[in-house]
């Protein structure tokens, strides 16, 4: 995760995140991806199900209707785990975490325990009253998926309009005071929306919007040809960082975030360095700090059965489950060895990652992009778009 607007438009400097000893329990959530000890944040695809068809769904979701592996109770064990491991958020996600009926009993059970909570939703089953008791409970944040404007949205989603109830979810959301945000997967069918997503941001008011990068993963994987090329991400993240700056200048400051592409960090640097050298020392202090790819390390997954991966999207990893073994046993185990070695990512990753200058700010990138494409979860991540002379050491 690369913080766009506080790099490039100076909202956050390194004392920023000194002042609370860059301990992930104490740091406010725009400053987590600062954190020393990198605690995992935890996102648990609470269900399979899902009322929608997303063509790029990563994990395979399946009609809504039906029972899940977890149960109400093995799910709270599974959270008193967590916080007393130290996680400091829990993000819900699915399949669509909303058609579970206790997802606000379990996330006002993680508030309790003294985590953050936060839901990844299509947003479409959020009525006013489901926003009033996500409210009620504390939530933290609401991400709100959305792929372009309304006939490319609903193209995606596999479901005619889901664009509108997605808009009406920001609203519903937006009038109990819930913090909500928009995200975004980037590929060849929708990069050109990304102007009209920057619009919606001014239009709706949102504080927050992430830019995600495709991941060959779930149905996604299915899409790997539709992936931006070399050139093509490169002007994608030119253009966010001058729609980002055009809102600042606006005085519209809004938080604006890449995900899952971490040579996103070196290649704003490089820009900085040419635009501003003195704010650009301060970024790549920042950008250590970041650390890069967390798979297996800041973040992890714990899947629907119970699975647990080192994120989200590598799924053909498991490294035990928490129906049989507590997360924080199964995340701390030296004999799971990929897993072990996930915590020092930097050491393992071959060809032109090994030896690039930037291997300390980006760590090697996506490990799942890297598998998915060359069948070796070392390899160089293929979505890496900076040049051998950009990342050749001096």
């Amino acid at each position: 995760m690369i913080g766009i607007s506080k790099l490039f438009c100076g909202q956050v400097e390194p004392s920023d995140a000194l002042r609370y000893g860059r301990e992930s329990g104490k740091l406010p959530s725009h400053l987590l991806q600062f954190a020393l000890d990198k605690k995992p944040v935890v996102v648990w695809n609470m269900t399979q199900r899902c009322n929608l068809k997303c063509v790029h769904c990563y994990a395979h979701a399946i009609d809504e209707q039906g029972q899940d592996d977890i149960g109400t109770e093995q799910a709270k064990a599974m959270i008193d785990d967590l916080a007393a491991f130290g996680a400091p958020v829990m993000l819900f996600s699915g399949g669509e975490p909303l058609v579970r009926r206790d997802l606000i009993e379990l996330a006002k059970h993680a508030r309790a325990k003294g985590m953050r909570a936060v839901i990844s939703t299509n947003g479409t089953l959020i009525t006013q009253e489901k926003a009033q008791e996500l409210k009620e409970v504390g939530l933290s944040y609401v991400g709100i998926s959305l792929d372009g404007a309304e006939e490319v949205h609903d193209r995606f989603r596999g479901v005619p309009g889901a664009y509108r109830k997605a808009l009406k979810a920001v609203e519903n959301c937006k009038a109990e005071g819930l913090k909500v945000g928009l995200r975004f997967t980037i590929n060849k069918r929708n990069a050109a929306e990304i102007p009209h997503l920057f619009q919606l941001v001014r239009d709706l008011e949102v504080p927050r919007i992430c830019f995600y990068h495709l991941v060959y993963s779930g149905r996604g994987s299915e899409l790997i040809d539709e992936d931006l090329d070399h050139a093509e991400t490169r002007a994608v993240v030119d253009l966010i960082m001058d729609k980002t700056r055009e809102m600042f200048d606006d005085g519209l400051e809004k938080e604006v975030l890449t995900v899952d592409n971490h040579c996103d960090g070196p290649y704003l640097w490089m820009r900085l360095l040419k635009e501003d050298p003195k704010r650009a020392e301060e970024v790549f202090e920042l950008l250590q700090y970041n650390e890069g790819n967390n798979s297996g390390r800041g973040i992890g997954c714990i899947s629907w059965d119970g699975k647990v991966h080192a994120d989200q999207f590598w799924r053909n990893h498991t490294f035990g489950n928490v129906l049989e073994r507590p997360f924080s046993e199964i995340w701390m185990d030296p004999e799971i060895e990929l897993l072990h070695k996930l915590k020092d990512k930097k050491r393992h990753v071959k060809g032109r990652c090994a030896t690039c200058r930037f291997l300390n700010i980006c760590a090697g990138n996506f490990r799942a992009r890297a598998e998915a494409y060359y069948g070796d979860e070392w390899a160089p991540d293929p979505a890496c778009y900076l040049t051998d002379d950009e990342i050749a050491k001096p």
